[in-house]
């Protein structure tokens, strides 16, 4: 059960789930026409290799890695959806996975650091007040985006075929026979989720940022980047620490937070979802018993 807790993990896409394992990940899609497209491909080097078993070193290449894993889902899905069968790879993935990047660092984390800057400037309050309404305003930021997507039609798809991965996950895990009827009583909070690591992330910067003296602006805006990479090997690792004590009672009162937020990137599925979710799955597991 343990090897299980960190090995699956999944992704929703426009109608379709991505699911990854040790060695490969499957895209399972629903088609205009009602049929399931499902696409395999084995998982990259990275995987394997000893960086994964270097705490803290491991969290960052592997998240960037998952990035594209899932920029390359979507484009599969999208793919599908339209009939259309060019590809996004290269260059323009990377340019892609740049910008959203870039997108998130300067609203998350450049945008906070940069209004609690020109409080400290202009108000005259300490460092340590400005730093934590930094932080709570990183917080509000992160939460009225989700809330705020998650109004939008598409989305909400989106976050049904989200509940339909956490809920395969859950019914695995358990032992339970996988079929939509069944997958369909588990639980749709997953504590591996990565809405999790995105809340971990933004609580770990609250209290390191709260730390940190006065500054200049520039410099105040350099260590909110410089940071980014050290903060998520720490949030990976206490991820990965919580989701192999689940029975400790106290990393249980610390997950609820990270369960709560999953209620926003979370819907209820239907049926023809969990069947989608499932053949995910299944197709890669099948794909990782080929590769062994």
């Amino acid at each position: 059960m343990e090897d299980r807790i960190i090995t699956y993990g999944g992704q929703a896409v426009i109608e379709g789930v991505m699911m990854r394992g040790k060695k490969a990940y499957a895209v399972a899609m629903r088609a205009p026409d009602g049929n399931i497209v499902v696409h395999t491909e084995k998982l990259a080097n990275v995987y394997r290799s000893g960086i994964t078993k270097i705490p803290f070193l491991r969290g960052g290449i592997l998240l960037w890695d998952a990035l594209g894993l899932g920029m390359r889902a979507l484009t599969l899905s999208a793919n599908t959806q339209t009939g259309e069968d060019e590809k996004m790879e290269g260059p323009a993935l990377y340019l892609t996975m740049g910008l959203s990047l870039a997108f998130g660092i300067g609203l998350f984390f450049l945008l906070p650091a940069g209004i609690g800057g020109l409080a400290e400037h202009y108000l005259g309050w300490s460092s340590w007040l400005n730093n934590l309404v930094e932080g709570v305003l990183r917080l509000l930021l992160l939460i009225g985006y989700i809330w705020a997507i998650s109004l939008m039609p598409d989305v909400k798809r989106v976050f049904m075929y989200h509940g339909a991965e956490h809920k395969t996950i859950n019914a695995f895990e358990a032992g339970a026979e996988l079929t939509p009827e069944n997958v369909a009583k588990y639980p749709i909070e997953h504590p591996r989720c990565g809405t999790a690591f995105l809340l971990t992330l933004v609580l770990l910067s609250i209290l390191v940022f709260t730390t940190l003296g006065p500054m200049p602006i520039l410099w105040r805006l350099a260590t909110r980047i410089l940071f980014i990479p050290i903060l998520a090997g720490i949030a990976v690792e206490y991820i990965r620490w919580t989701a192999n004590n689940l029975g400790n009672p106290i990393v249980q009162f610390l997950i609820k937070p990270n369960l709560a937020l999953q209620l926003l990137t979370t819907r209820t599925p239907d049926l023809s979802m969990l069947e989608v979710a499932i053949q995910s799955f299944q197709s890669m597991r099948k794909a990782e018993a080929e590769t062994a």
